[in-house]
């Protein structure tokens, strides 16, 4: 076994003793992660639940934040039932740290308005966005007139616009602080790019990311729970310590659609031993 093998099975062994897991038992535990980097759920993993459900079992993986997926949330909902859903997350104790992804393409000020619109009555600080080249400056307009932050969300190679996160940073080179990027670290790595030196290169303007692990770097349908891939999480999460990264790290579980609670809790469980660990 090799050293970085055995860190990584060191970091997980802990955590799932310390999540109370056995076996596929579940506990809710306490929802604040062990360090200073805040642990959320891309509500986008529980894309088969309806929100009532969903919110449960984000509860019962112990997360305190949740970026929230128009499938938990429709943008076409009234302002009553933006109000309902809202309630139903806060209530639950969850901190509502932002949306997405949220695909504004079109280059008109009346479509882009509703989106902000939708993320003022939601209360999202931040929208995780799928834009285009074009429609960034005026993206960049409501940025400013609404005080949201908008993250970039890069897909990989099959992305015509936002391949990796260099690529986003480029295109928003002189922009409001406020635009930046939401680096998905395994859509990073497929196009070739260092997810750690990313991370690094992207700096103040890092504002979310979304986490997953892969068992080969290059294939993203081998998706695997945290932990158990070739993602560098330790790296990672040493990387955005030194930086004092302030956004949220959400797990984007995107496969086992239908049953993704045992491969989710093994993956919050492994980054809050790995926090421990780096706090420790």
């Amino acid at each position: 076994m090799t050293q970085h093998n055995a860190t990584r099975r060191g970091f997980l062994g802990g955590a799932i003793a310390a999540a109370g897991l056995t076996g596929t038992a579940m506990e809710v535990k306490a929802a604040e992660p062990a360090g200073d980097i805040k642990l959320g759920i891309a509500s986008y993993s529980l894309r088969e639940f309806q929100r009532g459900l969903a919110i449960r079992m984000i509860r019962q993986l112990g997360a305190s934040y949740v970026s929230i997926k128009e499938c938990h949330l429709a943008y076409s909902s009234t302002p009553q039932e933006r109000e309902r859903g809202v309630k139903d997350f806060e209530k639950a104790g969850l901190t509502i740290a932002g949306g997405g992804t949220i695909y504004i393409v079109k280059d008109e000020d009346n479509d882009i308005r509703r989106y902000f619109e939708y993320a003022r009555a939601c209360h999202m600080p931040l929208m995780t966005i799928g834009p285009t080249h074009q429609t960034l400056r005026r993206i960049e307009k409501f940025v400013r007139e609404y005080d949201i932050k908008v993250a970039i969300h890069n897909h990989g190679p099959e992305d015509p616009h936002f391949p990796s996160p260099e690529v986003a940073l480029k295109a928003i080179e002189g922009m409001d602080p406020r635009m930046g990027v939401c680096i998905d670290v395994g859509h990073t790595v497929r196009t070739g790019t260092s997810a750690v030196e990313s991370i690094r290169a992207a700096g103040p303007r890092l504002l979310d990311m979304h986490i997953k692990d892969l068992r080969d770097l290059k294939n993203g349908e081998s998706a695997v729970a945290v932990g158990d891939g070739a993602m560098p999480v330790v790296e990672i999460f040493k990387e955005l310590k030194r930086m004092n990264y302030k956004g949220c790290v959400n797990l984007e579980y995107e496969t086992d659609a239908d049953n993704p609670m045992i491969p989710m809790a093994k993956s919050v469980s492994y980054m809050k031993g790995v926090l421990a660990g780096l706090k420790g």
